[in-house]
């Protein structure tokens, strides 16, 4: 697994000739990272002296982030594997019609899946900026640095995911699949460029 290796190596793994880790399982660490941050966040909140108001919100907020940043992790080779996924389908067979039709088949199916994935991905870094913002706005205003920062990640990654949807998307046939998730992907991108502006309105240093 991508997520077993040291940093150093996944970046090796990542600035070589081969096609993964490429920037959708990037995105999933960069958000993975922005998780972890805001989560810290939260954690550096619980039980300090003055912020005894917003315990019960900070635990919930680095639970929930905690199950995020695993999910993440995970999302880092699912999104390698369904690349790997492409990449198996155009080695298929085509010496015959039936295997060129079904050929052909599998490498649709397998673009299909490999938009949905990093979709996911920005959905979960959507929801990393939203909780990184109650960790900066009521959390511990010595790491309001560390929430900013986890948010930029968020940030990034919901982009780079979506990115790698759209990528994907322009191999795919199918008109009414490729323009329902442009059309959900558009929306779920402004929504992150808004949401950091907003958050980041609230970062005071």
């Amino acid at each position: 697994m991508l997520t077993d290796q040291k940093i150093t190596d996944f970046l090796e793994k990542t600035a070589s000739g081969t096609p993964v880790p490429g920037g959708g399982s990037v995105s999933a660490l960069s958000a993975a990272l922005g998780a972890g941050l805001a989560e810290m966040v939260a954690n550096l909140t619980i039980a300090k002296k003055g912020y005894e108001a917003v315990a019960s919100e900070m635990e919930e907020v680095a639970e929930t982030l905690q199950n995020l940043r695993q999910k993440l992790v995970l999302e880092v080779d699912k999104d390698s594997n369904a690349y790997q996924g492409v990449l198996a389908a155009f080695k298929l067979p085509k010496g015959t019609e039936k295997q060129k039709e079904q050929r052909a088949a599998a490498i649709q199916d397998a673009m299909k899946n490999a938009a949905r994935i990093p979709l996911g991905v920005a959905y979960d870094a959507l929801q990393v900026m939203d909780l990184a913002e109650k960790a900066i706005r009521n959390g511990n205003r010595n790491a309001v640095s560390d929430g900013a920062v986890g948010t930029m990640m968020a940030r990034t990654a919901g982009l780079g995911a979506i990115f790698n949807v759209k990528i994907n998307l322009a191999s795919v046939k199918d008109k009414a699949f490729v323009e329902d998730m442009l059309r959900e992907v558009n929306q779920l991108e402004s929504r992150v460029h808004e949401r950091e502006k907003e958050i980041l309105s609230y970062v005071k240093i």
